[in-house]
């Protein structure tokens, strides 16, 4: 039985003016998703007008800004599936690291993906090159000293300058479907742990995450065995969360590491409490058997994965209802384990 989705209450719209913001839709030409668009034109409404709140204007008006403009530069590459490319901007074209990206950049092109990167030099620049300029992104940052984009990609139209850290991270996590980090500083650390915690929190879709290094690199390796010595070992972290990032040295290890997670599995959303697992072929009836025996773990007390149609509220999603489906009464908690079941469905 399917269970009833949660509806969100919806943002309070000022009365007065409810008329004169529908009149603002219908001359805007907006067809669809009419509410939507009222309940962000009510959020600009309630900001604070005053000489005080300038400062927070200009900064809800330039994050609208980038978000929409950002979205625009995806828009024509929807269906293409994308990888992120993270990396040390201060890594030399001599060094075996930067060798490894452009190498890396190449086998995804030729694997259907697209690259995204930051747009910098070093790793960026070589797994830039690597894809060639017609099949990368660079999602570039505004800062005090100049950032040029590299040669690759620059003055290309997927070139988008952003001039807030958190709005760029969230579009290289919005529009990808994996991501690979070369070695690299601060901000290459500070991506890893931010994708970390997105998926471990269940606060983004899990997709493979791959931390790769130059064949007999270390750095990653090093990386991981802090993370088991401190994090697990003084009970920070769980075990099952590494299962959701492998290191390697191996670029085509890295390369079948991503695409083999699309190989069965499709996608997945949450309609209500249930998780609506889409796949591109549908498992059979003896393995459904047994992965409710093998993940009843993760799974709410009584309640089994069954095989499901599409939901009403995927009507949003036409292009994928021809998809095979599973309904999983997932706990929301175990996203390492949840990891573990979507390996298991490629395997079908």
């Amino acid at each position: 039985m399917k269970s009833k989705p949660v509806i969100k209450k919806r943002e309070n719209i000022p009365n007065p003016l409810d008329s004169n913001i529908d009149q603002l839709i219908d001359a805007a030409g907006i067809k669809e998703q009419r509410q939507q668009f009222k309940e962000m034109i009510s959020i600009v409404l309630g900001l604070d007008p005053t000489p005080a709140g300038l400062g927070d204007l200009k900064q809800f008006k330039r994050v609208m800004r980038e978000i929409r403009d950002a979205n625009k530069v995806f828009a024509p590459y929807h269906g293409t599936k994308k990888i992120s490319v993270f990396g040390s901007a201060r890594t030399h074209p001599s060094a075996p690291t930067y060798k490894a990206a452009h190498k890396f950049g190449q086998l995804m092109q030729e694997a259907g993906y697209m690259v995204i990167t930051g747009g910098g030099e070093g790793i960026m620049g070589a797994a830039q090159a690597g894809a060639g300029r017609q099949h990368g992104f660079a999602l570039n940052i505004e800062l005090p000293f100049e950032q040029e984009p590299n040669e690759t990609i620059r003055g290309d139209s997927k070139l988008f300058t952003f001039k807030y850290f958190f709005t760029r991270k969230l579009n290289f996590v919005k529009h990808s479907d994996a991501i690979a980090l070369f070695p690299g500083g601060f901000g290459t650390m500070d991506e890893a742990f931010e994708s970390f915690t997105l998926m471990q929190t269940g606060k983004t879709n899990i997709i493979p995450l791959i931390m790769v290094d130059a064949p007999r690199g270390n750095f990653w390796k090093t990386f991981e065995k802090y993370l088991r010595e401190h994090l697990l070992g003084d009970k920070l972290i769980s075990d099952e969360d590494f299962a959701l990032f492998k290191v390697t040295d191996d670029l085509e290890f890295a390369r079948r590491e991503v695409v083999n997670f699309y190989y069965n599995f499709h996608s997945y959303r949450y309609i209500g409490d249930v998780m609506v697992i889409r796949l591109q072929r549908q498992i059979p009836a003896g393995a459904l058997i047994r992965l409710n025996e093998d993940f009843q773990d993760i799974l709410r007390s009584e309640t089994l994965i069954t095989t499901c149609p599409p939901y009403p509220e995927e009507v949003n999603e036409p292009a994928l209802a021809s998809l095979a489906r599973l309904c999983v009464p997932f706990n929301r908690r175990n996203l390492g384990r949840l990891r573990a079941l979507l390996d298991r469905l490629n395997q079908f």
